[in-house]
């Protein structure tokens, strides 16, 4: 192996690299798939359970295919960024449909299904099939820019195609199964964010970097803008038998598809929400009990949450439909819920610390 950077890196990981992962394990390209679509803008931590209940219900792209979306997202629910969820199904029935259910090891036609970028393919062809591609996530991105002094925003089309050329570069011809995942890892675990192990790095001694005392300053920070704060009323509307009212979300946008509590304009004083109940959904409601309001934080913008509980005291339009639902709370709990909605439902003291 002729270049340093691999060869140093790849002695590293046969000492220290993680090597017994769950999808490590009957590396299947549908199970590196799912796992390369859960890490991504997640860690291995939070991945590691929700990965193990998602192969117990969706052993195989088949049974992946076949589930209701409700279910999907119901053991997507607390990964964030859901899109993900749906894409994963989407794309799991392109290739039942398209390609007899075999993952193709093809970096275009992987390419081509719903929610695959380059980097992703890369990592299914190098990871599940053993074939020589270079990955590029947020991690090697991380490794790459610090390694070669390479300045400025990742996101940056310039900065990118940059370190998609160190990226092949270094990227051997044999061993590429481990090298993806040692490079991965070094970036997870020594040449970290925040604070990175510098000392303990196998590539200290290439790392320019590292050499001018200038690591902080890479990879370069992404423009800072400042979100813009949003506000609305989360209302519990509960029946005489204890269930509440859900709402499905869009299927695109925030928390698209998930089942949601209804959602009333900011500009409505508590006083006012038994008759923007009545208004919104035809019902009659008793005074709102306003529970502790909490911020949740989407990647674009602050979404401040004032939730209400709201007793239905007389309605003709208490049915379920396609968008709507009444549930008891251990049923709807079954549901794919965005995570701050579920912990609204299960113990709203806890909102307030989110």
């Amino acid at each position: 192996m002729s270049d340093r950077f691999a060869r140093d890196l790849l002695a590293w990981y046969d000492e220290h690299g993680r090597h017994d992962l769950p999808w490590h394990h009957n590396r299947t390209p549908y199970r590196v798939w799912v796992s390369e679509i859960m890490l991504q803008q997640t860690q291995v931590t939070t991945v590691i359970p929700y990965f193990r209940a998602f192969m117990q219900r969706f052993p195989d792209v088949q049974a992946l295919t076949e589930a209701p979306e409700d279910d999907v997202l119901s053991h997507w629910s607390g990964l964030g960024y859901y899109a993900r969820a749906r894409n994963l199904q989407k794309a799991a029935r392109t290739v039942v449909n398209d390609f007899g259910g075999e993952f193709p090891a093809d970096q275009e036609k992987l390419e081509s299904l719903t929610g695959i970028g380059r980097s992703t393919a890369a990592a299914v062809l190098a990871q599940a099939f053993g074939k020589r591609a270079a990955i590029l996530d947020g991690n090697v991105k991380r490794v790459l820019a610090r390694y070669h002094a390479v300045p400025g925003w990742p996101g940056q089309t310039r900065v990118l195609n940059t370190l998609w050329e160190h990226a092949e570069q270094h990227t051997p011809d044999t061993r590429v199964r481990d090298y993806t995942q040692a490079i991965m890892d070094l970036g997870a675990m020594v040449c970290s964010r925040s604070r990175p192990a510098c000392e303990s790095c196998p590539l200290q001694s290439g790392c320019l970097a590292y050499r001018n005392s200038e690591v902080s300053l890479y990879p370069g920070s992404k423009p800072k803008k400042a979100k813009p704060e949003k506000t609305t009323w989360m209302v519990i509307l509960e029946d005489s038998d204890g269930r509440i009212m859900l709402e499905r979300r869009p299927p695109s946008g925030i928390w698209g598809g998930l089942w949601s509590l209804p959602e009333l304009d900011p500009a409505f004083s508590p006083d006012e929400l038994p008759e923007a109940c009545e208004q919104a959904f035809g019902f009659d409601c008793s005074d709102a009990e306003l529970i502790g309001g909490f911020r949740h934080t989407f990647s674009h913008y602050h979404l401040h949450i004032q939730p209400a509980r709201l007793s239905v005291t007389a309605s003709s339009n208490i049915a379920d439909n396609d968008s709507q639902r009444w549930l008891h709370r251990d049923q709807a709990l079954t549901l794919g819920l965005p995570a701050p909605i579920r912990t609204l439902l299960t113990n709203p003291e806890q909102t307030a610390l989110l």
